[in-house]
């Protein structure tokens, strides 16, 4: 009897020790709250410029401060801010409707994730239908496909694979949005598939990623794409699914490695493994979402890990201006096998690569606090 009051004391001790730990990223002091920095991001996003994929359509790192954007209108009931978002899509389909991407690559199919992500909040049917062609496309094989192309379909992955870490949010983000507004699995099992496969050629033993399997460095942003990735995916991911064990696995040895590479001020650098290498906004923002959402769905202890990402939070909160633009961002960059390369890339103020992952924290914790 003795040994079982015991256990529940120590169990109610954990329970409390670990509820004190999740409102570790509920309580904030002034100038720090989510809902205060997600607001003022996300309306200065109504206002702000399209960013071009090869200067023909819109991009990729527009597409995905647009969704943050959305998504934080959603969670906060802001139904002015969803509305602005809206009236900034309508030209998409008359007067700007030759700015909608093509369908022929990993970085301009994902744009479909952003009417999908409309017709989510808004149930307009229109929206789906222009989402839903850019997650079909994916997988169905154009004529003119190349030989290797043929060959990732034949094995049942996405002709647009190319091993590229970036390529695991930019696929898994449209699948798994047309999975939620569709509930037909097909979707979110043949991303959780090409998520399996990137984990086996990409994740080195210490958890972090090549940007490629030819470039050996853990290049901050690549390495966010891939945290942010496996987040969304362990998010819709059915609890049957075979794909889910390993998933889990990579993300827990990623979160893992991040943890011990996190620098004192509570930030992540350019290239992780470099102590000399600059401070980046775009991929500790990446980071600090992953670490969130795990925290919040349970798949990280949160008396080890909270602490990990109100710190982060806390640091990446300096880097914003005030008119709401994030620093010290790092611009588009390509794979090379040149560590340099790395080192040199512009550090951007503004740039959607940084604002889109501040917004997802900001959702991540404002839901925390429902």
């Amino acid at each position: 009897m003795i040994k079982k009051v015991i256990a529940a004391f120590a169990l109610m001790l954990s329970f409390q020790s670990a509820s004190a730990q999740i409102d570790l990223l509920k309580d904030f002091p002034r100038g720090y709250e989510p809902e205060v920095i997600g607001k003022r991001m996300a309306y200065h996003f109504v206002g702000g410029k399209h960013l071009l994929h090869v200067g023909k359509w819109i991009s990729y790192p527009e597409t995905f401060t647009w969704n943050g954007a959305l998504n934080f209108g959603d969670v906060t009931k802001d139904k002015e801010l969803v509305k602005q978002l809206q009236n900034r899509f309508e030209p998409l389909f008359t007067t700007e409707k030759a700015l909608l991407p093509i369908m022929n690559h990993v970085d301009v199919n994902m744009f479909g994730s952003l009417p999908l992500t409309l017709y989510r909040i808004t149930g307009e049917k229109r929206y789906y239908d222009l989402g839903m062609p850019y997650a079909d496309t994916q997988w169905e094989v154009p004529e003119n496909a190349s030989a290797s192309q043929k060959e990732w379909a034949e094995k049942g992955y996405s002709w647009q694979s190319r091993l590229w870490i970036d390529d695991m949010y930019m696929i898994t983000i449209v699948q798994t949005q047309a999975y939620l507004v569709t509930g037909d699995r097909k979707y979110v099992d043949r991303a959780a598939k090409e998520m399996v496969l990137y984990l086996d050629e990409l994740q080195r033993p210490n958890g972090l990623f090549y940007h490629a399997t030819d470039v050996p460095y853990y290049w901050g942003r690549g390495n966010g794409w891939m945290a942010a990735g496996m987040t969304e995916l362990l998010r819709c991911l059915p609890k049957d699914s075979e794909y889910r064990p390993r998933i889990l696995k990579g993300y827990h040895k990623m979160m893992k490695s991040l943890k011990e590479f996190q620098t004192e001020e509570g930030m992540w650098r350019q290239l992780l493994d470099q102590p000399d290498c600059w401070i980046e906004t775009s991929g500790s923002a990446m980071f600090a979402y992953a670490f969130i959402e795990g925290i919040k769905n349970g798949w990280l202890d949160a008396e080890e890990y909270a602490p990990v990402a109100r710190k982060a939070w806390m640091a990446m909160v300096a880097y914003v201006n005030e008119n709401g633009d994030v620093r010290n961002v790092c611009t588009g960059t390509n794979k090379k096998n040149d560590k340099q390369y790395y080192y040199d890339r512009k550090r951007n103020v503004g740039d959607y690569h940084g604002q889109a992952p501040y917004l997802w924290c900001a959702v991540a914790l404002t839901q925390l606090k429902k």
